[in-house]
């Protein structure tokens, strides 16, 4: 009896004990999901064909299309041996279709209807629409089999299907030529998607260089040869319909996407005074043309496009995708301001689109490199931080091991870093072979000694070109260290290393003296302003009205304090402003001034 009081006590006083104990949280901690995405985007572009007599491969994506269908996003483009599926359009799994049209897709169409996705391949010939209500999976069925054969040279070639919810209507546009105009045609639903007519097709959208500036083709729109329009897409908003188009050439930094507007989906059409809608000309990744608008789930509208890289190919490209939306007075505008800085991922509706940059600044702006081996004196390490896709260091091996370290010349906040691979003589074909996949790790440090590791993604086997990673909390760093642990290509080539986050220095202060002089042919503006100290760049706003500044032209800070803006109107009246970036912020906007 004594024994089990002696036990009954030792039991309770040892759960007194316990109780009195702090509350330990056995829970997991949540794995670091990643807020941020930074163009172009993150996906395994797939190798294309050889397009020269030299023998090497390229990755390329163009020409693109996001859809949502179910509450996910699909990507389609150009000769990619199939598609995209995302959640949150961060992260994209690659899908190959069951089946696939006779060749691969190029500037293919999609579309989104009630519970099936509908798709639409380029073609000069006769071709079917394919549809899936489980595009996830990717079982592709014929929805027809050929659309009728169109004339010579006429397509549909860069297609796009519309559909009108209100109307129950059908239609497809399309063009890309710098002969032909954009077309449209009515599709007939009862006749399975084929035209309503043989010849009902007619010309919606023509160029005309001569009034519109952007039109122009060449850099900064300075050639004569005759420009291309291609890539229609229709959006229909508030009861209007926005027919767009890619122009005046892909291969330049002036690609752009402009829109014209009407009461019906096949017109007429009036052209928007505040065109190009979606532009980008400046910065690190040039070119918005031809791509596609899109709402996510939260109801924002985004502009996707093409930029230009042209190491391997003249037209070899990537995908971005930039903000987009409708203002008050229904003009279609693309927010490209600090478009290839990081971006938030949209959580909500936003009120403006500018909500989404983040914030974090370029810190890697032509600081000095050191790297473990040089292939030749022309592929130098300083070219990984000059903000140019076309120039590349290129390593004596593609080993593991292969280091590249970059001087930030000061303490600053990293916050998240992008690693663009080129492919400098590669000799790749097949994306599916086991050894396309790219793996690295990176280092920050504060005194070039002591390495605290950052990133380290060898424990996954993806193929990411433009691998972009935010660190799950930021890091006090003077240099970054990236080590190369394996890299298909026959040669370790990296375009840029860009890193991201803020320094302890102030804002730059507003930029003074902006000067706007119209030139006698109206599609020219020269402007001027004041260089402000330890501007890492500027962002030129220009617009139709003072609260219509919907056009960025970024210029670096070690540029002249001058540009020829040659993407005007003629006859139309526009305002400009200017404001400055460094490594730790942006400055206020300087007062807008007008321009006839």
């Amino acid at each position: 009896m004594k024994k089990t009081t002696l036990l009954f006590t030792i039991l309770c006083c040892t759960n007194l004990a316990f109780a009195q104990l702090p509350q330990l949280n056995l829970e997991k901690p949540k794995p670091f999901k990643q807020q941020t995405f930074c163009n172009p985007m993150d996906i395994n572009y797939q190798y294309n064909w050889e397009q020269t007599n030299e023998k090497i491969s390229y990755r390329s994506g163009a020409d693109p299309v996001i859809i949502t269908h179910k509450n996910e996003y699909y990507l389609f483009h150009t000769i990619q041996g199939g598609y995209w599926k995302s959640k949150d359009l961060l992260n994209w799994h690659y899908i190959v279709p069951s089946r696939w049209p006779m060749e691969d897709m190029c500037a293919p169409a999609a579309i989104s209807v009630r519970d099936t996705l509908y798709l639409f391949q380029s073609t000069f010939q006769q071709r079917p629409i394919f549809y899936t209500t489980t595009p996830e999976n990717g079982k592709l069925h014929f929805y027809n089999r050929w659309l009728p054969q169109l004339p010579k040279d006429i397509g549909p070639w860069d297609p796009a299907l519309f559909h009108d919810d209100a109307t129950d209507r059908w239609f497809m546009y399309w063009g890309s030529s710098n002969v032909y105009p954009i077309f449209g045609a009515e599709l007939d639903k009862s006749k399975n998607l084929t035209y309503k007519e043989k010849d009902n097709y007619k010309g919606l959208i023509y160029l005309h260089p001569e009034l519109h500036g952007w039109e122009r083709f060449g850099r900064d729109h300075r050639d004569t040869i005759k420009p291309f329009t291609e890539g229609a897409w229709m959006t229909k908003n508030n009861g209007k319909y926005y027919l767009q188009y890619g122009a005046p050439g892909t291969e330049f930094n002036v690609y752009a996407n402009g829109t014209y507007v009407g009461n019906d989906p096949m017109g007429p059409f009036t052209y928007a005074p505040n065109n190009p809608v979606s532009y980008k000309p400046g910065g690190f990744m040039t070119g918005m043309g031809h791509g596609n608008t899109f709402q996510d789930v939260y109801g924002n509208y985004w502009n996707t496009g093409t930029p230009w890289i042209a190491v391997n190919w003249n037209f070899e490209r990537r995908i971005e995708m930039v903000p987009a939306g409708f203002d008050k007075d229904g003009l279609m505008f693309a927010n490209t301001r600090f478009a290839d800085f990081p971006q938030k991922l949209p959580t909500k509706k936003w009120q403006k689109s500018d909500e989404l940059f983040a914030g974090w600044m370029l810190l890697s702006y032509k600081k000095p490199c050191v790297a473990s081996s040089v292939k030749e004196a022309k592929l130098e390490a300083n070219l990984v931080t000059d903000e140019n896709p076309r120039t590349f260091w290129v390593a004596k091996t593609n080993k593991k091991g292969e280091t590249l370290t970059i001087d930030l010349e000061k303490e600053a906040l990293v916050k998240s870093f992008q690693i663009n691979y080129t492919d400098y003589k590669s000799d790749i074909y097949d994306s599916a072979l086991p050894k396309v996949y790219i793996q690295y790790k990176v280092y920050t440090s504060l005194d070039n000694k002591a390495w605290t590791l950052a990133a380290d993604n060898t424990n996954e086997k993806r193929d990411r070109p433009n691998a972009y990673e935010e660190l799950a909390k930021p890091v006090k760093a003077r240099y970054i260290k990236f080590e190369n642990i394996h890299v298909p290509m026959p040669n370790l080539a990296i375009s840029d290393i860009r890193v991201f986050g803020n320094s302890f220095e102030k804002s730059p202060e507003m930029p003074q003296s902006l000067n706007v002089t119209r030139q006698k042919d109206e599609r020219n503006a020269d402007i001027s302003w004041q260089k402000v100290p330890n501007a890492v760049g500027y962002n030129i706003l220009w617009g139709i009205a003072p609260d219509k500044l919907y056009q960025t032209y970024q210029v670096w800070g070690d540029a002249p304090s001058t540009l020829e803006l040659r993407a005007l109107t003629v006859g139309q009246k526009y305002y400009f402003a200017i404001e400055a970036f460094n490594e730790n912020g942006v400055s206020k906007v300087s007062e807008v001034i007008g321009a006839r």
